[in-house]
């Protein structure tokens, strides 16, 4: 859980230099952490249409050098960062229901449950501590939802419920967890459930702004 693997590149320079940047004096591992996972989060914006299920569409450096990913790629990005720095990570991944999708996401997937929503994971005073790297601060304040913080201790996931109560996420199962992105499983899965959307996928991602789709519908 510390070496490069083929989409967590840690070894990469871009991201060894992207981490060394981000988590800048810090001191501890759990500060170094919390710094990591606060850059990604809001480095890289959230983009669920420009998703590019390849290879090098799903590597760590590839996220960081384009400037947006989503939930699954963004965890990539922050494990590669972790482990570049000395902190063993993992990938994690579950799905969840999503109750603030927009309307033209759900319909190109024909569903609001995200399967293999990706959270990642690191090992942090002697336990793993999971975290969710996925919507950018920017994104937050579109859906008006609060950015999802981390104290490097305790699991950071998706609030049931925003502020003002309107229901926003529902974990409905988990899918364990991986020292490398399970691409090709996650291909069948996703060609299974988002028939409408694997071709998109895998063939360079659709066009969208989902953060000003989030705005228009609040």
């Amino acid at each position: 859980t510390l070496s490069p693997t083929e989409f967590v590149d840690a070894d990469h320079p871009a991201v060894r230099e992207y981490a060394r940047a981000a988590i800048g004096d810090a001191e501890t591992d759990r500060e170094k952490a919390i710094r990591l996972y606060l850059a990604v989060r809001d480095d890289i914006r959230y983009d669920p249409y420009d998703i590019q299920l390849t290879v090098d569409g799903m590597k760590a450096s590839t996220a960081l050098s384009e400037g947006h990913g989503w939930c699954v790629n963004k965890s990539v990005l922050l494990a590669a960062a972790a482990r570049s720095v000395g902190i063993p990570a993992r990938l994690a991944f579950a799905d969840v229901r999503n109750h603030l999708n927009t309307k033209r996401l759900s319909e190109l997937m024909g569903s609001d449950v995200f399967a293999f929503h990706g959270t990642t994971e690191l090992l942090l005073d002697g336990h793993w501590v999971r975290c969710t790297p996925a919507f950018n601060r920017e994104l937050c304040d579109r859906f008006g939802v609060a950015p999802l913080e981390w104290d490097g201790e305790h699991d950071s996931l998706f609030q049931p419920a925003t502020d003002d109560g309107r229901e926003f996420m529902e974990y409905v199962a988990d899918r364990g967890s991986y020292d490398d992105l399970p691409l090709d499983e996650m291909i069948e899965v996703f060609t299974e459930l988002y028939p409408k959307a694997i071709d998109a996928w895998t063939d360079g991602g659709v066009e969208g702004d989902f953060g000003a789709e989030g705005e228009a519908e609040r």
